[in-house]
């Protein structure tokens, strides 16, 4: 055989290995039982079994365990039962929803509304039958609120002309209403119902919340959940809302004396002056269209 030959043999078994090398790595590219599985890591996480409401707590049957892969686990997420077991609900959860440290609280903190309570505040209920006529019932546990304080005439002045009204409190937390902690699935509440509204507040606010409602008419103003914002209010007073006196005319101008000429006198060796008044152009016509007036 010649070396011809030989050379187009070897090279066309390269080619064949080549190609056959290339067809069996594309075909165990696209087969679904040569490809390489991800191997998912599942922790244990505490996820409610029913929708728990807000100021609930939580027994051994409202929850269970279920695995979720690591990296979809929520910050916060509970591991264990016990963890959560006896625990106030301040957020309300859904079925299935993870249950996190932060929604409870804290260990042996109790249950009921004394639970929902942070160290270092304050419940207080302000029993005004129409504290929320303002915002026609529409007040529910979780919102945020301006408590408006109205009073009467102070001191016997009248510096006010009668009343006036003035933010006592700004973006404060609604705990519940009435005896409920929880809102309504028709998020409104029945003003006829209507008797209290218990507000988280520091100590020094509930002074003064008991000082307002027993010297005046407490309202709450609704406020959005993201508006944390100072509304820097000034009082208003009745005489805010009096129009302005009305703004008297004009007094009318006097009217200007008419110039004077001097004209210098002798008489003989006595001297003097006269003065003249020298008549407008106006009281000049006024004149000339009475003598004419005469005439005719």
């Amino acid at each position: 055989m010649s070396v011809r030959s030989l050379l187009m043999v070897a090279l066309a078994l390269i080619l064949g290995g080549s190609a056959a090398v290339m067809v069996n790595s594309f075909m165990r590219s696209h087969d679904p039982k040569s490809a390489v599985v991800p191997v998912v890591v599942s922790v244990p996480v505490v996820v409610a079994v029913v929708d728990l409401p807000r100021g609930a707590s939580i027994t051994p049957e409202a929850v269970k365990i279920k695995e979720f892969p690591r990296e979809l686990v929520p910050a916060g997420a509970l591991s264990k039962l016990e963890d959560a077991v006896d625990r106030g609900i301040f957020v309300p959860l859904t079925k299935d929803e993870p249950v996190l440290e932060s929604k409870l609280a804290p260990k042996g903190a109790g249950r009921g509304l004394s639970a929902l309570i942070p160290s270092g505040m304050r419940a207080y209920s302000v029993k005004v039958p129409d504290v929320a006529q303002g915002v026609a019932g529409f007040i529910l546990p979780g919102n945020r609120v301006d408590v408006l304080l109205s009073l009467g005439e102070i001191s016997g002045t009248n510096a006010t002309g009668g009343g006036m009204t003035t933010t006592l409190l700004e973006n404060v937390e609604i705990l519940a209403v009435d005896q409920k902690m929880d809102a309504p699935s028709e998020n409104k509440v029945d003003t006829k119902d209507l008797r209290s509204v218990t507000l988280l507040v520091t100590p020094q606010q509930a002074n003064r919340l008991d000082l307002g409602q027993n010297k005046g008419m407490l309202h709450l103003a609704l406020r959005n959940l993201e508006d944390n914002k100072d509304a820097q209010t000034k009082p208003a007073t009745l005489i805010d809302l009096r129009p302005p006196p009305p703004v008297p005319p004009p007094l009318p101008k006097a009217p200007e004396p008419p110039p004077t000429v001097s004209i210098r006198t002798i008489r003989g060796v006595r001297e003097g002056a006269v003065l003249i008044q020298i008549p407008s152009v106006s009281s000049a016509s006024q004149q000339q269209a009475g003598a004419l007036g005469a005439r005719n």
